[in-house]
């Protein structure tokens, strides 16, 4: 390894293009932030709440036929795409792969500024944090490298999201740091080395920012090392790291005798790689957490309960206390990932969250207390049985893997469920769904290397299949009644649902697939209302936002997506061909 180089010592290289200056820039306010105006999308998912759904309404069932494309912009296509865009006043800011953030006229698609990371160096020490004229050579544009990083989506180059606060804009790096550029130029003002990438660590989710603090999970933790996964914080106008979170229990801590007699450096997984939800009146963030690694329980030599993998944890934003936790699969062992969105919804009086794993059953919990409330499975797993009073998990017979046995298992390892959020309308209570339903044939092997810096998520051999109830489809667009568990309406598509979804308060719920497909449904029927062809896959995270005065719906096309696209729609739609390239933002509105 590299010594490390003193900041001191190296020549910014990082290239920012500003060929226009925005108007006059508001800043955005704490307040902003917790309620944002119905026509910018500051979060995620538009709100601390991740329902994914905008208040806005010119565009609506009666008029979504005449949805035309009004401008559209070429991404980078260094990598996976997988972009959530933020508007504030009409100003999009755009994350694209391996670390290129821009800024476009919301109403035009104009490029304001970009920032692109220099070529890969020696990164800076651990917690620096330079001022806005100081620019830290990146290794977020060098290639894969074999072993640590080379096996997780960081090496892909996703950026699924930014966040903003105040001034600036936060992003996070395939190689674990995160940083900060003023809004205004997007110069960058400050970068915080988190981990050691050589040791495989690295971001393809971005921060969110609560009460001043930057806050984002870690992924790249599937290989031997003397540490574990974790979430941290650090301040957002220095970029110092003010907590720690560990997501794997250590040996000696609580949770720690879960893991059996594992040492530290064989307790892996636990990657918190989806941005978490904050709920301001409880003052408790959100967070999911992966699986346990290597995957199978046989592989990695414990059949405990692994805290906190496969969990959702509530933490105490200013000091990242584990308040509660819920571990949804104790002992996970295929893969079957509860890492993903959180929704916070008040039903009936209770203050709950909402979420679905990998295994397309939908949990909800109190977010108070982290109590189970009810578990809504979608009726297409065989791996698991869940008690409908206690939320305990149990293994239906066969389906615990052992090292070298074939296990038939519903669904594959790629899920139902995965990163493509879901979205919530509280004019339907209803949640909208994307899935791909396909099942495995799968026989898991031990990992080569039990040493400091081997293990990894350990091999499979696959089989995949369409699953015996998809009709021939592997796609699924589903909308789910959120108070009775009952399925409203489904569209089935050849491909996978390749996109998360979007609801608007016009009555409509989009989506996409893998063929190139977006679709805007009737919310409440379900009904196709209007369709159009993109470059490349919908792919990503889409919005709806306000620019001077006018709504336009913002879709992601994208490569690159993890098994749904690299694996499953290749090999079980052969029919179905998609570009290779083509990273880009469609952004559609009314004619005028």
């Amino acid at each position: 390894m590299k010594p490390i180089v003193s900041i001191a010592l190296l020549l910014p290289i990082v290239s920012v293009r500003v060929p226009a200056q925005p108007n006059a820039f508001q800043a955005v306010t704490e307040a902003l932030l917790r309620n944002p105006p119905p026509g910018d999308w500051l979060n995620w998912r538009r709100t601390d709440d991740a329902w994914g759904y905008s208040p806005l309404d010119q565009i609506n069932q009666r008029n979504v036929r005449q949805l035309q494309l009004a401008w559209s912009w070429a991404m980078d296509d260094t990598g996976a795409g997988e972009a959530t865009p933020l508007v504030h006043d009409g100003i999009m800011y755009l994350p694209n792969p391996r670390g290129v953030i821009q800024a476009l006229d919301g109403a035009t698609g104009d490029l304001i500024w970009e920032y692109r990371p220099g070529a890969a160096q020696t990164p800076a020490p651990a917690g620096d944090a330079g001022g806005e004229q100081t620019a830290i050579p990146r290794l977020s544009q060098a290639p894969a490298r074999s072993g640590a990083a080379a096996d997780s989506d960081t090496g892909r180059g996703i950026q699924r999201n930014i966040a903003i606060y105040e001034d600036k804009i936060f992003g996070t790096t395939n190689d674990a740091h995160v940083i900060a550029l003023n809004a205004r130029t997007g110069k960058l003002v400050w970068d915080t080395r988190v981990a050691a990438s050589q040791l495989g660590y690295g971001y393809t989710s971005g921060p969110i920012v609560v009460r001043g603090k930057v806050i984002a999970g870690v992924t790249g933790c599937s290989r031997y090392k003397e540490d574990v996964c974790f979430i941290t914080a650090h301040d957002a106008a220095t970029g110092k790291e003010l907590w720690r979170t560990s997501t794997i229990a250590r040996p000696g801590e609580p949770g720690g005798e879960t893991w059996g007699d594992l040492p530290l450096r064989l307790r892996a997984g636990g990657d918190a790689w989806i941005p978490g939800s904050y709920d301001a009146e409880t003052n408790l963030v959100y967070w999911g957490t992966a699986q346990a690694k290597p995957w199978a329980r046989a592989v990695r030599g414990t059949d405990g309960a692994a805290l906190y993998t496969s969990s959702t944890l509530a933490l105490d934003p200013d000091t990242g206390k584990i308040k509660w936790y819920y571990q949804h699969l104790p002992g996970e062992t295929q893969d079957m990932d509860e890492v993903f969105e959180n929704l916070l919804i008040n039903l009936d009086g209770r203050k709950s969250l909402f979420k679905m794993g990998k295994l397309g059953i939908l949990w909800q919990l109190d977010r108070t207390t982290g109590a189970f409330i009810r578990a809504t499975d979608l009726g297409y797993q065989n791996i698991v049985q869940v008690d409908g009073t206690s939320g305990k998990v149990s293994y239906r017979p066969g389906k615990v893997p052992y090292i070298g046995d074939e296990v038939d298992m519903c669904p594959s390892t790629s899920g139902f469920k995965s990163w493509r959020a879901m979205s919530f309308s509280p004019q339907t209570n209803a949640l909208y769904i994307p899935l791909t339903l396909n099942c495995e044939k799968a026989v898991f092997s031990a990992v080569a290397n039990k040493e400091l810096g081997g293990g990894g998520t350990g091999p499979v051999r696959r089989a995949d299949y369409r699953h015996p109830d998809s009709g021939g489809n592997l796609g699924e667009f589903l909308a789910l009644d959120i108070r009775s568990g009952k399925v409203l309406w489904r569209h089935r598509t050849p491909s996978p649902s390749n996109v998360a979804a979007l609801s608007t308060a016009g009555g409509l719920a989009f989506g996409g697939d893998w063929d190139r497909h977006m679709y805007a449904y009737d919310a409440a029927t379900g009904k196709i209302l209007w369709q159009t062809r993109l470059p490349t896959s919908a792919q990503g995270f889409p919005i709806t936002y306000l620019a001077k005065g006018k709504q336009y719906v913002a879709m992601p096309a994208g490569i690159g997506g993890g098994s749904w696209s690299t694996l499953i729609a290749p090999e079980l739609a052969a029919q179905v061909r998609r570009p290779n390239t083509g990273n880009a933002m469609l952004v559609f509105a009314l004619p005028e």
